[in-house]
């Protein structure tokens, strides 16, 4: 699998944020992507040393609009430990309001 397919996006909330202080990322993931494929792609994009990974399934939440009923999809999430010292720029230049 090449770099780019096994990153998806980086997961946005507050409990990301939070950990983004302590040189903790949390990535969506492909759901076929290992601990060992993770790592190495996100020392290949990134150009930074992985220290751990952790991965989790997301399962789908039920959701309704009106009378119909349905699903979201499943997921796999990552959340990658970096080698102290080191820091990811995912939202460089971005300016708050």
């Amino acid at each position: 699998m090449d770099a780019r397919t096994v990153i998806i996006r980086p997961v946005v909330s507050e409990k990301s944020y939070a950990l983004m202080g302590e040189g903790t990322y949390t990535f969506r993931v492909d759901d076929r992507a290992h601990k060992t494929q993770i790592a190495a792609a996100v020392e290949e994009i990134f150009s930074v040393d992985v220290a751990g990974v952790r991965t989790s399934k997301v399962r789908a939440k039920p959701k309704r609009r009106g009378l119909h009923q349905g699903k979201t999809r499943s997921w796999k999430k990552a959340v990658v430990q970096l080698a102290p010292g080191e820091r990811i720029e995912l939202f460089e230049g971005a300016e708050t309001a």
